[in-house]
């Protein structure tokens, strides 16, 4: 009864928004997935993903830097019942002028946030968690970009912990035309109890850090892509009351290149061990190295096939493989009607 009431809410202020409106849009988007991953490192979490998930929300634009947003974003995996698993509301309001934007509600954080390490934040929040709740402020400019981010996980009830995760993250390149780039990215999640207290139920700060400098020539060669970085990595972890930061580090390094429809992504890690929450559970081994190899099959207008072939190579398990087909279809966003000013 109160999701009826809370979409019939939104249909009654969004047709009220129209009146001033100077503009009405619509945005589509969906994926297709098939992700089969066959871990001996982690029996847990051999698994196989199958299903589609599909975006639709309409624009209201009062002007050329204004915007309210609302929609739905559905997950449905094959075989599953009911039919939807799990649909997240769109519904955000984003300012955009001269470099800046701002974004505060749910919205998606594919484009903003997608670029994180997997050691951070892993590849199955695309599936699960499509939305970010909460704000974002980015600056672009022609030397690159920085973002600042809240998303609000779970409220705190009576039985429910409060979760929030805030992050930084920008690239930096000193010469627009040169190779050389700065990167770096940082999260944290705050963790906190019930407001009903639960014995030796202590707050618990957990999140991660990268730094890495790179070297882009990305169309300067007979490649279309090829990138290289390499940097540090720091995880954070505490138990309040139980002690101080526990902080293990390491090594990391970055290799893509891309040529037509093919593409190869090598990923290594050396160090200590991490455990990041919403982090890649590969990243708690010492050494690890992921290599990504895909085709395209298929590129037209809108639409998009690729196949990913991964190995995952750690201490004892140099067999570890992952296949996994995407259909991506994105018809962008389209302007319905003009209104008179």
């Amino acid at each position: 009864m109160r999701s009826k009431f809370f979409y019939f809410s939104i249909i009654i202020i969004f047709g009220n928004l129209t009146s001033f409106a100077q503009s009405l849009d619509i945005n589509f988007n969906a994926i297709g997935f098939m992700d089969n991953r066959e871990y001996k490192a982690y029996t847990k979490r051999s698994t196989t993903i199958f299903g589609t998930r599909e975006a639709l929300d309409l624009g209201l634009n009062p002007d050329s830097v204004n915007s309210f947003r609302v929609g739905v974003n559905g997950i449905h995996e094959f075989g599953a019942r009911p039919y939807f698993l799990k649909v997240d509301p769109i519904l955000y309001y984003q300012y955009q002028q001269k470099g800046w934007q701002f974004n505060i509600g749910a919205f998606p954080r594919k484009g903003l946030l997608s670029d994180y390490p997997r050691a951070m934040l892993n590849d199955t929040l695309n599936y699960y968690r499509p939305n970010v709740e909460g704000m974002l402020a980015r600056y672009t400019s022609i030397y690159g970009h920085e973002t600042i981010w809240i998303d609000w996980v779970s409220r705190q009830t009576d039985v429910d912990r409060e979760n929030f995760i805030f992050g930084l993250s920008g690239k930096y390149n000193p010469s627009p035309t040169g190779p050389f780039f700065i990167s770096h990215y940082f999260m944290l999640l705050h963790d906190a109890g019930a407001h009903i207290a639960v014995p030796n139920d202590n707050i618990r700060d957990n999140g991660g850090a990268q730094l890495r400098l790179g070297l882009d020539f990305s169309h300067k060669t007979a490649l279309d892509s090829l990138t290289f970085d390499a940097g540090g990595m720091l995880s954070i972890e505490r138990i309040r009351g139980e002690g101080g930061f526990n902080i293990p580090k390491g090594f990391v390094a970055n290799l893509y290149l891309g040529w037509k429809r093919f593409g190869l992504a090598n990923s290594f890690y050396a160090g200590e061990g991490h455990n990041i929450t919403y982090g890649d559970a590969f990243y708690s081994k010492k050494i690890y190295n992921r290599l990504d190899l895909s085709w395209a099959p298929f590129v037209f207008n809108h639409i998009n096939g690729k196949f990913v072939f991964s190995f995952h190579q750690s201490p004892g398990k140099l067999a570890d493989n992952q296949e996994a087909f995407f259909l991506t279809y994105d018809l962008g966003r389209r302007a319905l009607r003009k209104f008179k000013e």
